[in-house]
Formats: structure tokens, C-alpha cells, sequence
């Protein structure tokens, strides 16, 4: 089995619990306004690399992750579009006792196996980091470009299996910080018990250079990265969403 991956990290600390080995696949559907690597957006792009391969290269930094209480995530671009690598990786990860963690937007390929594909990549996958974009349908989509109801569905589906899972949410300045958005995002945590946390990530500008070298322009150029002051507030009052 072959994917196509964009990058690899070894000592990632913000992509799930612990230190955790990150695979960034390539290819997206999705064209996030605030995107901060265009260059995973292609689908024929990046390198092709098989899972033995992939698999001999993570166990090479195992103690960093079995010391820590960490493992193996898998992001992106968006990993939902390479289903079938991701889950014989994490099959073959969860074999050797390693943690698995998705971090994807839900964007499913529509699939007419009746969702085997789906409860075949779930079951070997131990905690799920789903992007909440907008809560809002038509702020999502012209976030976006795409419909947010993708994402609800997918995190309708981790309830139902009782999936561990951690929402995650950019902070936009004047596009994902409004009150009514930030309050919708706690009741998603609140109706799902199995979410466990939300991140908060804050808005910054230091992808936008991508931008400009692959001559896409770049809408928010006049927005600032997130105040610092005002994600500590958040963070503050948010003790319920600590990881």
C-alpha cells in the first residue's frame, strides 16, 4: 500500500497527547482562507512512500513517544482522502501497541460500502482531533469553500462509537472569534460526551509566504494573528476544555 506524504515530524508536542510522530499527507479539497500550507492542497502532489517503509521509519523513534504517553498522528492535507494507507498504518501501528491519532476536518469520500471503509479506519484508530472550521454553514463555506455539514456528520459518527475525540478550533480575528461562534463551539463538546477537549488555536501569518511563492492570493493580508491576551481569556475560561 502507497500514500502520498507531504511531510514527516518527529518531535511534534500539539497534535495529540504526548510526543507524537507526525505524518502530514498530501492533498485537501478544502481551501481554508487562513491555511497555513497551501502546498499539502494538491492531490497528485508530494512523495510517494509505502507503508513498510513509513512503519520502519516510526518505530525508529519509539522510546520518544512510549516514554511520553505519545504515539503516531496522521494529518494533513486531509488523510480522509487517503483512507485505505491510513488505516493499514494504523493497523499495523496498533499491532505493535503504538497510540493512533487522526487530525482531519471529517471531509469522507463519498463511499456505497454502506460506511465499511469508515468503521474499518475507526477501529484502529484511538483518538480522533476533528477541525471545526465555522459552526456557522454559510460563515464555514466561505471560509472554506466547502459545506460544513461534512464535519458535523463525521462527529455524529464518533459519538456513536463512542470515539475519544478533541475539537479543534482556529482563532480568527473578526472571522472565528465572535461570541455566538466560540459559545457554539462549547455546545458541540457539551452534546458529544465523547469529547474530551478543545483546543484553541490561535490564528498566526507565518504560512502566508506559501501564498505568495505558489502566486495564490492571500484574502486575509490585513488581518493580525490572534491576540495573545485574548486567547488566554479563552483558555481561562475554558478549564472544562483542557486536554
Amino acid at each position: 500500500m502507497t500514500g502520498r506524504i507531504h511531510s514527516l515530524e518527529s518531535f511534534g508536542t500539539a497534535d495529540g497527547p504526548g510526543i507524537r510522530f507526525v505524518v502530514f499527507l498530501q492533498g485537501c479539497r478544502w481551501r481554508c482562507r487562513y491555511c497555513h500550507n497551501p502546498d499539502t492542497w494538491a492531490l497528485q502532489g508530494g512523495k510517494e512512500m509505502e507503508v513498510d517503509a513509513l512503519f520502519g521509519t516510526l518505530l525508529r523513534y519509539r522510546s520518544w513517544f512510549d516514554a511520553s504517553g505519545g504515539g503516531v498522528t496522521v494529518s494533513g492535507g486531509e488523510p480522509l482522502l487517503q483512507a485505505a494507507f491510513v488505516t493499514e498504518l494504523f493497523g499495523r501501528l496498533k499491532h505493535a501497541g503504538i497510540h493512533t491519532a487522526l487530525d482531519t476536518n471529517g471531509d469522507w469520500p463519498e463511499e456505497s460500502d454502506g460506511g465499511r471503509k469508515l468503521e474499518a479506519l475507526l477501529s484502529v484508530t484511538d483518538l480522533v482531533l476533528l477541525d471545526i472550521k465555522h459552526p456557522d454553514s454559510e460563515a464555514h463555506l466561505a471560509l472554506t469553500g466547502a459545506e460544513a455539514a461534512s464535519t458535523l456528520h463525521f462527529l455524529d459518527c464518533l459519538r456513536q462509537r463512542s470515539l475519544p475525540t478533541w475539537l479543534r478550533y482556529v482563532v480568527v480575528p473578526g472571522l472565528t472569534d465572535s461570541p455566538p461562534a466560540i459559545a457554539s463551539i462549547r455546545r458541540l463538546k457539551d452534546t458529544h460526551p465523547n469529547v474530551t477537549g478543545i483546543q484553541w488555536l490561535p490564528y498566526h501569518r507565518m504560512g502566508i509566504f506559501k501564498w505568495h511563492e505558489a502566486g495564490i492570493p492571500y484574502t486575509l493580508e490585513e488581518v493580525p494573528a490572534a491576540d495573545a491576551a485574548f486567547m488566554d481569556r479563552l483558555r481561562d475560561n475554558s478549564a472544562e476544555d483542557s486536554r
